[in-house]
C-alpha cells in the first residue's frame, strides 16, 4: 500500500509538473470574455453583454465606467486609440486623440513661467500637470464613432453602469492613494479640489465616493438622446455635437480661458475623432494589427520583424542570450520611433521603409551579440534629430486597459488614457483635463514637434492578433513607453513558448529606458535595463558583463499590468495581470 501511494503521488507530481502554478487562477469560457482594470469596469461591460450588446457597445460601456472609478489613470477628458474587428471584416483604428489647441505654439511654451509645483531650473518643456497641457478631450468622440458605426445599443443604454457608479462606488487603494500623495497639487485647483475632497480631506480605501458633477453631465447628454428624433445614428450625432460643441463644450471652453488655459470652444468645434486603417506586420505566421505611426505601435512590428531572424525559442526563455536579443531589437525599434513617428497628416512618415522585410533585415546586422548598445540608433538617416530634452522627470500615471470579445466574435480592444491624476476638473462638468500635450516634442522640423491642431505621437498601443484573417489574440496594458515593451513579452512568451494568457503575464519581464522619453523632459537614459527579482541574478549579471547597466527591482515590479483574451479553438483563455490586480470574467 506504501509502494502504491509512492507511485500515486509521483505520477501526480509529473502530471502537475506539465503546467506552471499562477498567481491568479486562469479564466475560461467559450461566449464571451471582459478583460478591464476593476471589477466596476468588468462589470459594465458584461452586463451590457447580457443586455443583447456586441463586444463595441460593452467596450464602451467599460471604457466610462473607467472614466468614474479609475480616474487614477484615465478620466473623460483624455484619449483612447481602439481596435475592432468585426466577424467577417477587416480590423479598423478609432483614433480618439486629441489635438494641440490653436494657442500651444513653440513661442508660447519657450517663454511660459514655471507653475507652482516645477523647480525653474528643472523645468519640462511643456508641463507634466496642469491646465497648460491640456488637448481637446479626444475620448467620448472616439467612443461614439466606435458605438455608432460598431455597436447596437444607445448611449443611454452604455452610459447608464457610469452613471450608476458616479451617484457612488466604493474607491480602490491606488485611486485613494493618488488622491492622497497628490493633494498638495490637486488643492491648487478649487474645481479639482471640491470635486475630489468633497469633506476637505481625501477618501480612504474602500470609502463611498459620489460624483455628482460628472453624474450630471452624462445625464445631460442621455437626455439630449432622448429629445433627438430620428435614427439611432443621428441621435449619437446629437450627444456628440451636446459634447463638442453646445453646453459642456462652451463650459470646458469657458473655464480653461478663465484659469488661464489654452483650450478654447473654437478648438473644441472644430475636433473630430476619426476611423483609421491599422498597420499590419507578421510574425512566425500571426498577423500582428496595431494602430499607426500616430502612436508607438509599429514599435511592436518593427521588433518582432527584427526578431523573426532569431532562434528565440532555442536560446531559452528568459536566458541571458535572449533577453539580450529582445532588448536590443527592442532598443533599434524605439529609436525608430524616437526619429521618425508622428501625426501623419502633419508629417511624411517612411512607414513602408521602416515595415519592410529589408529594413527588417539592416536593423538585425546592427545586433552584437556579445556587447549592449549604449548608441541611440535610428535607420533612415545619417544625422539623428536630437530631441530637446531636460532632466526634469514627469509622472505619467498612464493609462489602463478593455478588452472584449464576444459570442459572435466580435473584439473591441481598447488603451484608454490622460486625464490621470493630479487633474484639473473642468469646472462645473466633473470632466479632468488631460495633460497628453507634454508628449508633443520642442525639436523644430521633428516628426512630434508641437503645432496647433496636431495629436501627439502617443504611447497607447493595443494589440490584435490575426490567424488565418481571424482574431486569436486581444491584448492591451497601461505603462506608458512601456507597454510595446510589456505586450512584445507577452506575445513571445504565447508564441514561441506556448504559455497560456495567464503564465504569459506573470512571467517576470524586463524594461530598458534606452530611448528618449515621452512623458515630461523626453531623457534620453542609455542601456538602462530593469528586470523583475524573479530573474535570476546569474541572469543579471550574465547581461551586465555585456554591458547593460541592470537595475535589480521587485519581483512585481514591472510598471505595465496587460489583460489579454486567447480565442483558440473555440475557447476564450483570459490572463489577467497580477502586478495591477487587472479584473477577466467570461462564460
Amino acid at each position: 500500500m506504501k509502494n502504491l501511494c509512492s507511485l500515486l503521488l509521483l505520477a501526480q507530481t509529473l502530471v502537475f509538473a506539465q503546467y506552471r502554478t499562477t498567481m491568479f487562477p486562469p479564466v475560461r469560457g467559450t461566449r464571451e470574455m471582459v478583460a478591464a482594470a476593476n471589477n466596476q469596469e468588468v462589470e459594465a461591460g458584461y452586463r451590457i453583454l447580457m443586455q443583447g450588446g456586441n463586444a463595441v457597445d460593452a467596450g464602451v460601456a467599460s471604457v466610462l465606467a473607467a472614466a468614474v472609478t479609475e480616474q487614477s489613470r484615465f478620466g473623460l477628458g483624455g484619449e483612447m486609440p481602439v481596435i475592432i474587428k468585426m466577424a467577417g471584416k477587416p480590423p479598423v483604428v478609432i483614433s480618439g486623440v486629441g489635438t494641440a489647441p490653436a494657442k500651444a505654439t513653440l513661442e508660447f511654451f519657450s517663454s511660459r513661467q514655471p507653475e507652482p509645483w516645477e523647480d525653474p531650473g528643472r523645468m519640462p518643456p511643456i508641463p507634466t500637470h496642469g491646465i497648460l497641457a491640456a488637448t481637446v478631450p479626444g475620448v467620448f468622440d472616439g467612443l461614439i464613432l466606435a458605438l455608432k458605426e460598431h455597436g447596437t445599443m444607445s448611449f443611454a443604454s452604455v452610459a447608464a453602469p457610469a452613471i450608476e457608479y458616479a451617484e457612488g462606488f466604493p474607491i480602490a487603494e491606488e485611486f485613494a492613494g493618488f488622491l492622497q500623495s497628490y493633494k498638495r497639487i490637486i488643492d491648487l485647483w478649487p474645481s479639482s479640489r471640491s470635486f475630489f475632497y468633497p469633506s476637505g480631506e481625501p477618501p480612504r480605501r474602500g470609502d463611498l465616493v459620489r460624483m455628482p458633477s460628472l453624474a450630471r453631465t452624462l445625464r445631460e447628454l442621455v437626455a439630449v438622446e432622448r429629445r433627438q428624433r430620428g435614427s439611432r445614428a443621428r441621435k449619437l450625432e446629437a450627444v456628440r455635437n451636446y459634447f463638442y460643441k453646445g453646453s459642456i463644450a462652451r463650459r470646458i471652453a469657458a473655464f480653461s480661458q478663465a484659469n488661464g488655459g489654452l483650450l478654447t470652444y473654437e478648438d473644441m468645434a472644430a475636433f473630430r475623432a476619426e476611423t483609421d486603417q491599422p498597420v499590419i506586420g507578421s510574425f512566425r505566421g500571426y498577423q500582428i494589427v496595431k494602430p499607426g505611426f500616430w502612436t508607438q505601435g509599429p514599435v511592436m512590428i518593427q521588433a518582432l520583424a527584427i526578431l523573426e531572424g532569431f532562434d528565440l525559442k532555442a536560446m531559452g526563455h528568459n536566458s541571458p542570450q535572449y533577453l539580450h536579443t529582445v532588448v536590443e531589437a527592442v532598443k533599434l525599434a524605439f529609436a525608430d520611433r524616437d526619429q521618425h513617428y508622428g501625426d501623419p497628416k502633419f508629417s511624411r512618415i517612411p512607414a513602408e521603409i521602416l515595415l519592410s522585410a529589408e529594413y527588417a533585415r539592416q536593423r538585425r546586422s546592427l545586433i552584437d551579440p556579445n556587447r549592449a548598445s549604449m548608441e541611440h540608433r535610428p535607420g533612415l538617416t545619417s544625422s539623428p534629430v536630437s530631441l530637446s530634452s531636460s532632466k526634469a522627470s514627469g509622472t505619467a500615471q498612464d493609462t489602463t486597459c478593455v478588452n472584449v470579445v464576444d459570442r459572435q466574435g466580435n473584439v473591441f480592444t481598447a488603451t484608454p488614457s490622460g486625464a490621470w491624476l493630479p487633474s484639473v476638473i473642468a469646472g462645473d462638468t466633473g470632466i479632468p483635463l488631460g495633460t497628453r500635450l507634454q508628449s508633443l516634442v520642442t525639436t523644430p522640423g521633428h516628426p512630434n514637434t508641437l503645432q496647433p491642431g496636431k495629436r501627439p505621437r502617443i504611447t497607447l498601443s493595443p494589440t490584435l492578433v490575426l490567424k488565418d484573417g481571424k482574431p486569436c489574440l486581444a491584448m492591451s496594458t497601461p505603462g506608458g513607453d512601456n507597454q510595446d515593451q510589456a505586450l512584445l513579452q507577452v506575445l513571445l512568451n504565447i508564441i514561441e513558448f506556448g504559455m497560456t494568457p495567464q503564465e504569459a503575464v506573470e512571467a517576470p519581464r524586463f524594461q530598458t529606458e534606452h530611448f528618449y522619453a515621452s512623458f515630461g523632459g523626453h531623457e534620453f537614459t542609455p542601456g538602462k535595463l530593469s528586470l523583475e527579482g524573479r530573474i535570476p541574478k546569474e541572469t543579471a549579471d550574465a547581461l551586465e558583463s555585456l554591458g547593460h547597466r541592470v537595475t535589480r527591482q521587485g519581483d512585481w515590479s514591472n510598471s505595465s499590468a496587460p489583460t489579454v483574451i486567447q480565442i483558440r479553438d473555440g475557447v476564450l483563455h483570459g490572463g489577467a495581470d497580477p502586478r495591477r490586480a487587472r479584473f477577466i470574467f467570461g462564460r
